[in-house]
């Protein structure tokens, strides 16, 4: 029985500024593909059953105590550099916020269902092997370990839609993704160009609130400046972890970056083969300015505009300092989350440990090393020097050009030595998500609706993020 939430909704006391009341899109059919079992437990919902599951997060009736009708946010932002005031949830909303059961607020947040005031000429729907992907690149991030939105359900809706970029008519889906936030950098954007002072300042008040309470001052301009301190560091932190995991984003526009620190919205998204700073995931993404090795500075310059917008609160020479701590706090997070997938202690000094980084990463650039099966061959380090010898790329590591990466491995602890004995270090190669894997996931499930190298494919990260976990 789905029980009421005890909590009012938060985010209702600013829809009149930020949001759109919307109906979602009545589906000739609803099938269920996929639900996040462990976050529907986390969040109370996993005992509804797949009726129960559709006729929420398919036809979308509204979840008890929570909001009446979904909520299309309203938004700006940079797209590629250029400022964009046309912007806004075209195909999505705010379906509900719903409470984790350490009292963590989250969103429950659609992608494809339907229409709504800002479409502008699109359809407002979203392609079943769009939705695929975003929940294999979520539960992929999530099991290296990278803050991400999740994927919570995929429901099949039974409509053909056209599309330039795969093959058409393809098969439509709405997925339903699980956020600590949905406000957007573009969200603050949007109240500054209409020089909404009022709206701007009970948006502060809200995230100060709901996400960054260390940042609370009595002083509206003080509390200004230290949330974007907060967002800042949670970027940077985001962004170290993608550089670690060898994650390419894809679209870094504003309104693509929330004030959490999340990884979402991302589209054209890549996981590197092989170490490579001008990799590129988008193809329409010409000039390369979201690039592999370009994604610290594009954080930087998000953030930027994010501070930007918040002038009408507070003063430039104090919202400088809040962009402040970028720089360490992206660097910090580089070096630790390189450790954490290596599975070693770090060395407790970051310049150390950051001349180790640019070691092993210019090692792999430079010899074309695999960057999933490497992170796998090496975690442990010294521990894992059978396993090193056993790999497909044995070789690279006995050549002396690995000899200066082989000596800081062995200056390291091991951290969860122990763990090499999970079933999942037996393999010879890791659970891998590159665009060849994605392509041969969705190929069987295009021909035949067979499912099951994509349920072969989610059991494979579970114990992959089992044995990797923090």
């Amino acid at each position: 029985m789905l029980r009421e939430s005890p909590h009012s909704v938060p985010f209702l006391a600013l829809a009149d500024h930020f949001a759109d009341a919307v109906e979602p899109a009545n589906f000739p059919e609803q099938v269920l593909r996929f639900r996040n079992r462990r976050w529907a437990n986390a969040i109370d919902l996993n005992g509804l059953d797949d009726r129960q599951w559709l006729q929420y997060f398919g036809q979308f009736d509204p979840l008890p105590g929570n909001l009446p009708r979904p909520l299309a946010m309203r938004y700006h932002g940079h797209q590629f550099g250029t400022y964009n005031p046309q912007l806004g949830d075209g195909r999505g909303f705010l379906y509900a916020q719903v409470h984790d059961r350490t009292g963590r607020l989250l969103d429950l947040g659609t992608k494809g269902s339907g229409q709504t005031p800002w479409s502008r000429q699109g359809d407002g729907r979203l392609t079943l092997k769009g939705g695929v992907r975003e929940i294999l690149a979520a539960t992929y991030l999530e099991t290296l370990g990278v803050h991400t939105s999740k994927a919570f359900s995929l429901v099949e809706t039974g409509e053909q839609l056209h599309r330039n970029d795969e093959p058409s008519p393809a098969r439509g889906a709405v997925l339903v993704r699980l956020s600590e936030s949905h406000i957007r950098f573009g969200t603050f954007q949007r109240a500054a160009y209409l020089d909404d002072r009022d709206g701007l300042g009970q948006l502060v008040d809200y995230c100060v609130a709901q996400f960054h309470p260390g940042a609370n001052d009595p002083d509206m301009a003080t509390r200004a400046v230290n949330l974007l301190g907060h967002i800042t560091r949670a970027t940077a932190s985001m962004i170290g972890q993608w550089m670690a995991a060898g994650f390419v984003h894809g679209v870094m526009n504003t309104d693509n970056f929330n004030v959490t620190g999340e990884t979402f919205d991302f589209g054209p998204w890549r996981f590197l083969p092989v170490s490579d700073p001008n990799f590129t995931a988008a193809y329409f993404d010409e000039n390369g300015l979201y690039r592999f090795g370009r994604q610290p500075t594009q954080g930087a310059w998000a953030l930027q505009q994010l501070a930007s917008a918040l002038l009408p609160l507070a003063d430039t020479d104090d919202l400088v300092r809040g962009l402040a701590p970028y720089e360490a706090a992206y660097q910090q997070a580089f070096a630790a989350h390189t450790h954490l997938l290596l599975g070693l202690e770090g060395s407790g000094d970051l310049r150390t440990d950051l001349t180790f980084l640019q070691g092993l990463y210019g090692w792999m650039t430079a010899c074309g090393a695999s960057w999933p099966q490497t992170f796998f061959d090496l975690y442990g380090g010294t521990a894992s020097e059978a396993r090193m010898k056993a790999s497909p790329q044995a070789g690279l590591y006995q050549a002396e050009a690995f000899a200066p990466v082989r000596d800081f491995l062995a200056a390291r602890t091991p951290a969860h030595a122990g763990r090499l004995s999970l079933p999942y270090f037996q393999a010879t190669a890791p659970v891998t998500m590159l665009i060849e894997d994605v392509e041969a996931l969705w190929e069987p499930i295009a021909a035949e609706d067979d499912w099951s190298a994509f349920e072969a494919k989610m059991e494979h990260l579970e114990a992959a993020r089992l044995a990797l976990a923090p």
